[in-house]
């Protein structure tokens, strides 16, 4: 356990970021793209260690291949976005803005404007065969606004004085701090806001480690050595108190946060009771300063019927049980909600099958505080709940709810996200797969609690049939990701894509959030992103926990996402291969 950083400590910490900020504000892009690098060989370094803590605490065997979700939550993904950053930024560096082309955006026949922002290069349809993905702008944005003010900070200095592309102009002359309180469950969500903070946003960071998981700070503070050192990035420790400390402070200037919806309305509005009622009743936060966030979701998934053969249904039904799985189910993205056609004739198999699957996965530690109790009142409320496994100390058994009502908007599987192993299966009574579609989607934007992420689960040849339906339903969900045939991480993942809830939340009625992270084209105003990928898919993708070498591929794309190469990509075929 980590010993909390005291205020007097917490003092000293802002005070240099506070007299620093400025210097990074103004920081060129070349010293820039420097630090990051720094950053990646540190991470390469101290992968491993921190792979190994986070196995320990989650009581993971780091040698089996389930440590291969750590090395993925973890070094992997951070890592990504750290290449991705400096490939961005060495675009700015030569262009000016980064290098997205008119051919890059499309306008829908309603005039809203898309971007391809996803496969890039030739490492992405090298490894990601068959994946792509669209960030989908607000819709008021036009085609000239996206190329005036994508990289806004980043573009206006070379406007202004081309001949120095490397300088920058900060938002501010005088620069920010921002305090990002981290996320105790996966452990690159810090690091990543970090970046963005410090990338996108140009402002200095005071991160306050979740003590969930506090033991990645040390981790941290070694990966990213380059720029604690210099200044720019300060690492501290401690609860509640210290969060409100923090949060209060004058020398920050505004917060990000990923955590529960419950923990942000405490730092906006007060204590819960009494406090909390008469702010929102006057519309007088108790916090005075801007604030972003990422507070989860119920996430749906959408099961468009189809005739599947075996071999299909097989695999989508171990890919929405690893949507499950993953981490515990202690992830913001984790399925908790089967939406199905009542009469889809496969309907019975594919629960079947998911539920087998379910069956087969390692029982977890339930590491996560209160997620006895959250699963506790989710038994309550259905006692005709399914454990598929023991229940004993620590150990939350995978548990299935199907058959729900939809009818039933209020049912706690709508409307609270079961912060542990539950998956809810509702059936809709529909005319036919249009308008099943129809209805999915109706429900997902006003029934179930929030926008974060969704997937959908469609074979192409349905997809086919639907023709505009499938589209307006794509057009009119209302999450800040949508994935096609896969795991609503991946828009986590690719980095390229936002990650955020969709636009419109407020302050009293926050739901999963305001504003967007990762975002590593730095797009202005966008509503959502899009992953399109395969129905099925040759090999088992690597982010599936169920995947026998997934330890060994996850370290290999790490080494890989640090330093690209043809000869690395022989080693991760075999892994994928044995998977």
């Amino acid at each position: 356990m980590m010993e909390a950083t005291t205020n007097l400590q917490l003092d000293q910490l802002l005070e240099e970021l506070y007299t620093h900020k400025k210097k990074w504000a103004g920081l060129s892009v070349a010293k820039r793209i420097q630090l990051l690098k720094q950053c990646q060989d540190d991470l390469l370094a101290e992968s491993k260690n921190w792979v190994q803590s986070a196995c320990k605490a989650k009581e993971i065997n780091f040698d089996s291949p389930l440590s291969g979700e750590e090395w993925m939550n973890g070094p992997l993904v951070t890592m990504r976005n750290l290449r991705i950053l400096i490939e961005v930024l060495e675009e700015i560096q030569k262009h000016g803005r980064p290098d997205l082309k008119k051919q890059d955006l499309k306008k829908l026949q309603s005039g809203q404007c898309v971007v391809n922002v996803f496969p890039k290069n030739f490492w992405d349809k090298l490894l990601y065969n068959g994946f792509r993905a669209e960030v989908w702008l607000q819709k008021d944005v036009t085609e000239e606004d996206f190329f005036s003010n994508i990289a806004w900070t980043y573009q206006k200095k070379s406007e202004q004085k081309s001949t120095q592309q490397n300088d920058l102009e900060a938002n501010t002359k005088e620069g920010k701090v921002s305090l990002v309180l981290g996320a105790g469950n996966v452990s690159s969500i810090a690091p990543m806001d970090v970046l963005y903070k410090l990338l996108v946003e140009n402002e200095v960071c005071l991160l306050k480690m979740n003590p969930v998981n506090e033991y990645i700070g040390p981790h941290l503070q070694k990966s990213f050595r380059a720029l604690v050192e210099a200044g720019f990035l300060k690492i501290a420790y401690g609860g509640a108190d210290v969060g409100n400390y923090l949060a209060e402070h004058e020398l920050v200037d505004n917060i990000h946060m990923t955590g529960s919806d419950r923990v942000h309305d405490i730092i906006v509005w007060g204590k819960p009771g009494k406090e909390q009622n008469e702010n929102r009743k006057n519309k007088t936060p108790k916090l005075k300063k801007p604030i972003t966030s990422e507070l989860g979701c119920v996430t749906p998934v959408i099961v468009v019927p189809g005739n599947w053969s075996q071999k299909e249904l097989q695999f989508q039904a171990e890919n929405v049980a690893n949507m499950v799985v993953n981490n515990a189910s202690f992830n913001c993205n984790a399925a908790k909600v089967l939406l199905t056609w009542k009469h889809w004739k496969q309907r019975e198999d594919f629960l079947d099958l998911v539920e087998k699957e379910l069956v087969k996965s390692h029982a977890r530690k339930a590491y996560y505080p209160g997620s006895e109790e959250k699963y506790v009142s989710f038994l309550r409320d259905h006692t005709e709940a399914k454990m598929l496994g023991r229940r004993k100390e620590d150990v939350i058994p995978w548990t299935t709810i199907f058959d729900v009502d939809p009818k039933n908007s209020q049912d706690i599987v709508f409307t609270t996200e079961a912060w542990c192993g539950v998956l809810a299966e509702a059936p809709f009574e529909a005319d036919n797969t249009k308008e099943f579609v129809k209805a999915a989607v109706k429900f997902c934007n006003e029934k179930i609690w929030g926008t974060l992420s969704c997937s959908v689960i469609v074979d192409p040849k349905t997809q086919k049939q639907l023709g505009d339906t499938f589209e307006h339903a794509i057009a009119d969900l209302k999450y800040g990701s949508i994935v096609i045939n896969h795991w609503g991480a991946l828009s986590y993942g690719f980095v390229y894509t936002t990650w955020g809830a969709f636009p419109g939340h407020h302050l009293d009625d926050i739901q999963s959030g305001i504003g967007v992270v990762h975002n590593a084209y730095m797009i202005d105003k966008p509503e959502k992103s899009v992953v399109y990928g395969p129905f099925t898919m040759p090999f088992k993708p690597p982010w599936f926990s169920s995947h026998a070498q997934g330890h060994h591929l996850a370290k290999k794309l790490t080494e890989f996402e640090h330093s690209p190469s043809m000869f690395k990509t022989f080693g991760i075929a075999l892994s994928t291969l044995r998977g």
